[in-house]
């Protein structure tokens, strides 16, 4: 997603950061502040951002950046992780990640800027629509006939529904630090469980798959979602905003129509596809 919609009490801006970047910097500066939640590509996410950091320069306007605790993930192949990571904790980052981490450092840095400057890193997030590990295990009932999940099944991504990561982007635009970086999880699920509860709902078996056979479901970056972990803490981020969450069960998406949808609305993909 690289459209930017900048709302205000008069109206909105259209603007596409990889087309038309100085119609989203004009914008940006006219408004009160930025909440960057575009998905594009790192190398490109770091520019976007470093831009846009040097239009807001000694604006002392606010500016938070969704990042995500894909930064901290361990590549486990599908097996369980000891580790969790509060906001400042050391950590390897995620190879895939090099830039974003980068990103988040620049964003903080910025505070020194004369921008009051966060960052927000939640884990996944769920709610209305079809993203994250469930629907992606309804989808993979439609491509294999059984609720998939990779290896053991225990790799463990922290989650957090919609609502509440809405409610934290708010409090933090109220009341968060300049170079502030805020955590945001509500619970998490280990990868067999929403399989398992996928099987019960639809009458059909689980089924451990191997990387080879995850890409063919998911294709290869899916796959590696859903076999590695991201585990995460929030102590620091509940006591500085006053956040908590009120969805804390990522299992009660379980049976709804529009997840029941995804597992008949693929067709199987044969070897060679």
């Amino acid at each position: 997603m690289t459209h930017v919609l900048v709302l205000g009490a008069t109206g909105f801006v259209g603007g596409d950061i990889e087309t038309d970047f100085p119609s989203v910097l004009a914008a940006a500066r006219a408004a009160d502040a930025v909440i960057y939640a575009a998905q594009i590509a790192p190398p490109a996410e770091l520019q976007a951002v470093t831009g846009l950091l040097e239009a807001l320069a000694d604006s002392g306007k606010s500016f938070l950046f969704l990042s995500g605790s894909g930064v901290l993930c361990q590549r486990t192949g599908g097996a369980w992780s000891a580790d969790s990571f509060s906001e400042d904790d050391a950590f390897t980052p995620e190879p895939l990640a090099i830039a974003r981490v980068e990103t988040e450092r620049r964003v903080r840095h910025a505070a020194s800027r004369g921008v009051r400057a966060m960052v927000v890193r939640p884990p996944l997030i769920w709610g209305p629509g079809d993203h994250g590990h469930v629907s992606m295990v309804y989808r993979s009932v439609s491509m294999t006939g059984a609720a998939c999940y990779v290896g053991d099944g225990l790799a463990t991504y922290g989650n957090v529904h919609v609502d509440d990561i809405a409610d934290l982007f708010a409090r933090a635009l109220q009341s968060g630090e300049a170079g502030g970086l805020y955590h945001a999880v509500a619970g998490e699920t280990p990868n067999r469980w929403i399989a398992e509860a996928v099987a019960r709902d639809l009458g059909v078996p689980t089924r451990s798959v191997n990387m080879a056979e995850a890409a063919e479901i998911w294709g290869e970056f899916g796959a590696l979602i859903m076999s590695v972990s991201s585990r995460v803490r929030d102590a620091a981020s509940r006591a500085a905003l006053g956040w908590s969450p009120h969805h804390t069960d990522m299992l009660s998406e379980i049976g709804e129509p529009r997840l029941r949808a995804l597992a008949t609305s693929q067709t199987k993909k044969g070897p060679q596809e």
